[in-house]
């Protein structure tokens, strides 16, 4: 089914089940302990060895030799695979780290040797054992000492092009009457999800299956053939249930190349589940960032000039952030400029991590945003709105789909209390505390993507949807059984969901906001082919039936639904394509955050006591869930505007904090009392579903705003993430 006009009235508008508070389906396993994840399945083809991988000890440099004598002789021990052994090994489309060092070593803890024993343990105590003499290279681990080797970064790698000019930026800058001209830091970040990267892994014959962690199944099996050297249809990924990734388990990652050598190499499945504390140099984070931003506007508010530098690095060949990417269309300018450069570093691989782009460029553009208001001497909400646009600001002809922006600022600001917030900052005392409150405007894309599913009806009917969609905690069991039931005119309870098998259609998968919106879309398009196979075998009109409370109508006629099946299971399966509408119209979400902070007027240490995100992001299909994925964005916010930071030894070449002891995540004691607001609303050009992706809107801007509260509180302007008492402290108004 192809998706080419803008959806009109259609099924899911009844909103009887979609758009409902729906509990989570899977929710009784889950909290039950019987959801299984991939380190827990027990089925997979014998009884399983366990595999432990060692790290490389340097960042940069060669493996002169490995001792694997004693590794080898210690208890229990069934195999060692190093590069010497592991045969010739690719790397795949979407990351461009090598799963196995040797002889060169790119980065810290790159996996040098996957040891395989009876039990954990064992292979534990034997990887220990294991000795490698290295040759240590020297390296860059300094994005701000690279900066003048940045260059432009590969066209293939970025989204959109690099550098963009509108208008005459620089004359129109120069004239401008306000100006900013400030530099703004992002730090590494760390995924940190709490289930670690982890698979099982087993051969029959020349067939892998490898029940693992990977959100986007069809990349992973693709990528784990690139690497491995074998056809991808030798390859069966098992993924049902992921807990947490935030696009640092979008493919096949070193967990899931290690456990299928390691399975090859001892004959028998083989579990590995990656140490906490290497997931942090041997995987993917989210890079730095060092950013300008330059802003002129009038003494009215308009802006008149805006441009945006952003530079990251990442390994040779890797992509970048593209930080640059909000600025392109949050706000209006007719003078516009935007350019990314990156820089070669030998540290892990940068890569997607939740709303990448937009959550960091945010930290930066939000806080510019505010300053320039103060410049101006204007309100920083009123600034927000006085700068919207309905169009791009860089293609007038291309509106936006839906845009609401003006409204999430104003419906924040009367929910919040804005009005009363002081202009001048560190004015607000209680106690021993100083008062401020921030705001920070949201936006992030609103990808959609091909996305495919089979629907069953039996004899009881009851109704089973397959995909290969993945839940990584967000609800994807939850709102394709709605889309199924709202569909078919059935309860929830009479639809089952299975997900997470590449042996299911190919779906969208789990990243980049697009998971809800383009997998339910597969589903309705299933279910569209299902029903029209139903009412044939019914006998009914396709056109005119409707199907409700487990019944199908067509004018004087009924008939039960499991009727259609009573001469054998009736099956659809279909895929949702799209045509030119994302280029005809700017599709985004958007979306406001309001945050108060205390801060210790003594020793500078901050304290968030509420926040409030407004979002606008079309049909809402599950508001409980939505809302659960907006306060969990929230929260990892406040840990990246006030905690997370992976240090680098610039010496070394590593990420100094490599666990959940040095690097610090929000825990429930930090974090207040969280609201969200979704405006009502719905976006006929993404599709018949007329939704959008919310899962990362909710980490856009709340950086910022935390960082403006700071400001308003203390008057220190905080411009290096994470903002730290340290830099708050000698800053602050006297006691």
């Amino acid at each position: 089914m192809k998706f080419d006009t803008p959806a009109g009235p259609n099924v899911t508008d009844r909103q009887v089940v979609i758009g409902q508070p729906v509990d989570r389906v899977d929710g009784a396993l889950k909290t039950t302990g019987t959801a299984r994840y991939a380190y827990e399945n027990q089925d997979v083809g014998g009884p399983p060895a366990y595999g432990v991988i060692v790290g490389a000890a340097i960042a940069k440099g060669r493996i002169e030799s490995m001792d694997l004598t004693a590794a080898g002789a210690s208890s229990g021990v069934l195999a060692i695979v190093t590069a010497d052994n592991a045969g010739k090994l690719g790397v795949g489309g979407f990351y461009v780290d090598r799963a196995l060092a040797g002889p060169d070593v790119d980065h810290y803890h790159q996996a040098v040797a996957v040891v395989v024993a009876e039990t954990f343990e064992q292979a534990r105590a034997a990887a220990n054992l294991v000795q490698v003499r290295y040759a240590p290279g020297s390296g860059a681990f300094d994005l701000a000492a690279e900066a003048a080797r940045a260059t432009a970064p590969d066209p293939a790698k970025v989204r959109s092009p690099a550098h963009t000019e509108v208008g005459d930026f620089a004359g129109a800058f120069a004239a401008a009457p306000f100006k900013l001209d400030a530099h703004y830091r992002t730090p590494d970040q760390a995924h940190a999800m709490m289930e670690p990267h982890a698979t099982i892994a087993s051969w029959s014959g020349n067939q892998l299956t490898c029940w693992c962690t990977v959100q986007l199944v069809a990349w992973g099996k693709r990528d784990l053939g690139m690497i491995l050297g074998i056809p991808p249809d030798s390859i069966r990924l098992i993924t049902p249930y992921i807990g947490g990734g935030f696009g640092g388990k979008g493919t096949a990652a070193s967990d899931l190349v290690m456990a299928s050598l390691a399975a090859r190499a001892a004959g028998r499945p083989v579990k590995v589940a990656l140490q906490r504390t290497l997931m942090f140099n041997n995987t993917t984070h989210r890079p730095a960032t060092m950013q300008r931003i330059r802003i002129g506007a009038s003494a009215d508010g308009r802006i008149t000039a805006i441009g945006h530098e952003s530079l990251s690095g990442n390994l040779p060949g890797g992509s970048l952030e593209t930080a640059t990417a909000a600025t392109k269309l949050l706000y209006a300018g007719a003078n516009r400029m935007t350019d990314l450069k990156i820089a070669v570093l030998d540290l892990a691989e940068g890569n997607a991590m939740r709303a990448p782009g937009e959550a960091s460029g945010l930290m930066a553009l939000e806080i510019a945003i505010d300053e320039m208001a103060e410049t101006i001497g204007m309100d920083p909400v009123q600034f927000r709105i006085v700068n919207d646009t309905q169009v791009d600001p860089a293609n007038p002809d291309r509106p936006f789909s839906t845009r609401k922006l003006i409204e999430c600022l104003t419906t924040g600001a009367a929910q919040f209390g804005w009005s009363h917030r002081q202009a001048k900052p560190a004015q607000v005392r209680e106690g021993r505390w100083r008062i401020g409150l921030g705001v920070a405007a949201a936006i992030r894309g609103a990808p959609i993507t091909t996305s495919a599913a089979r629907v069953r009806l039996d004899a009881q009917g009851h109704v089973t949807v397959e995909t290969d969609m993945t839940d990584i905690g967000t609800g994807s069991y939850t709102i394709l059984a709605q889309t199924a039931a709202e569909m078919l005119g059935v309860g929830v309870d009479r639809v089952t969901v299975r997900l997470g098998d590449s042996t299911f259609p190919v779906s969208s998968g789990s990243g980049g906001q697009w998971g809800a919106a383009s997998a339910t879309s597969g589903v309705y398009a299933a279910c569209v082919t299902l029903r029209e196979r139903i009412t044939a075998a019914l006998e009914f009109d396709a056109g005119s039936a409707t199907f409700a409370d487990g019944t199908v109508t067509d004018g004087a006629r009924s008939a039960p639904l499991h009727a259609a099946a009573q001469g054998g299971e009736l099956v659809a399966e279909e895929a949702m394509t799209y045509g030119d509408l994302a280029q005809r119209f700017a599709q985004q979400t958007f979306g406001a955050h309001f945050v108060e902070v205390a801060v210790d007027a003594a020793t500078g240490e901050v304290r968030v006591r509420r926040m409030l995100a407004v979002c606008h992001a079309g049909r809402i299909l599950n508001p409980k869930l939505a809302r659960s994925q907006v306060i969990g964005s929230m929260t990892m916010g406040v840990g990246a505007a006030l905690m997370e930071d992976m240090v680098v030894d610039t010496r070394l070449g590593f990420f100094v904090n490599h666990d959940l002891a040095g690097y610090e995540v929000p825990v429930h004691a930090d974090i207040p009392h969280q609201d969200v607001i979704f405006l009502d609303d719905e976006d006929p050009t993404m599709s018949p579903m007329k939704a959008m992706g919310v899962g990362e809107l909710g980490i856009c801007g709340v950086g910022a705003a935390i960082a403006n509260a700071v400001y308003n509180a203390t008057g220190v302007r905080v411009r290096d993430y994470p903002v730290t008492l340290d830099k708050i402290l000698e800053g602050l108004p006297a006691v």
